[in-house]
């Protein structure tokens, strides 16, 4: 009889444990799908493939979003300041033209004009750009193979890595290209990082859902979705206002185009020492020094031995003759 019970008793554990696994793991699955979505879409900006066919659907669904948003808002205004920040552009479109015309042929009109804008502006950066190159390569010397340019829109910057020679053989091109590379990667690690700290405030909100009778993973589910859209809502957009407001640094700082090199850790040259401890504000106590010599060499710790304990009616050590507590013992 004991064992019966301890055996249903066992076995209603184990088929709560798996209920908890399975619900996790569909949980997981939404998120994985939406990993899914999103690393594909950074593995083609990583390796160069569908990358501008990726900025060019960017544009059309940025225009498409624009002219349906404010058309429905009837607000003229707000679309040309809209087509600014996002296209860094005033558009034509005529105030009439705005408000009767088909949503479909406004759309494709602003986007015409925003790629339009953003292929002159690129080619205004090839243009800025080269002579710099050249003139990196004529006074740094032959051993310059990457170049760090700092992109701005005014309010941030990301550094790009270009490659020197290539860059002037295609007169600017392939800094175009590794700056809609770094850009894109920029704005997608960011965009993403933040949708996953969204996701498990989600996740932890919808968790008392069943008080209410309902079932939190499908809430869990319909809101995930929502906020996947709007992350690629806001993702095109940033990555559309970046790229066509990016500028090459003003005269005054052309100091900061200067060598790239990628970091290389020398394992030989490793070690743990005082002054590296201090530099990265990291605390060890007091006793630092008993871990770590001045010449930088990590100090082998000596184990304690302990001894056999002395009663305080035995002898001293020291060799007095007087009892233990009579003696060293006394300030115990």
């Amino acid at each position: 009889m004991i064992s019966n019970s301890i055996q249903r008793a066992q076995k209603k554990v184990e088929e709560n444990n798996f209920g908890i696994r399975k619900r996790l793991l569909e949980y997981d699955d939404v998120m994985n799908k939406q990993r899914n979505a999103v690393y594909s879409r950074r593995n083609h900006a990583l390796f160069g493939e569908r990358l501008s066919l990726d900025i060019d659907n960017a544009f059309s669904i940025v225009a498409e979003s624009l002219v349906s948003s404010f058309r429905e808002q009837e607000d003229y205004e707000g679309f040309k300041l809209a087509c600014i920040v996002n296209f860094g552009m005033d558009t034509s479109i005529a105030p009439d033209e705005f408000r009767t015309s088909d949503e479909g042929k406004l759309a494709d009109k602003l986007y015409s004009e925003a790629t339009k804008n953003y292929n002159e502006h690129v080619s205004a950066i090839s243009r800025d750009a080269v002579p710099v190159f050249k003139n990196v390569r004529k006074t740094e010397g032959d051993h310059i193979v990457n170049v760090i340019v700092p992109f701005s829109d005014g309010r941030k910057t990301i550094n790009v890595l270009a490659p020197l020679d290539k860059t002037v053989e295609t007169d600017g091109k392939e800094l175009i290209s590794s700056m809609e590379k770094s850009i894109t990667l920029a704005v997608i690690d960011n965009a993403w990082k933040e949708h996953l700290r969204a996701m498990d405030d989600l996740k932890q909100s919808v968790s008392t859902a069943y008080l209410e009778q309902k079932d939190p993973l499908v809430i869990y589910k319909v809101e995930a979705f929502q906020m996947f859209n709007n992350m690629g809502t806001t993702l095109n957009k940033d990555i559309v206002s970046f790229l066509t407001q990016a500028a090459l640094p003003g005269q005054e700082h052309k100091n900061e185009i200067r060598e790239g090199r990628q970091q290389k850790t020398d394992l030989s040259k490793m070690r743990a020492n005082k002054e590296a401890i201090d530099e990265a504000g990291q605390d060890y106590g007091a006793n630092e020094k008993d871990y770590f010599d001045p010449s930088g060499a990590a100090v082998k710790q000596e184990p304690v031995r302990v001894g056999p304990k002395i009663g305080r009616n035995d002898p001293c050590p020291c060799g007095s003759g007087k009892k233990y507590k009579n003696c060293h013992g006394k300030s115990e």
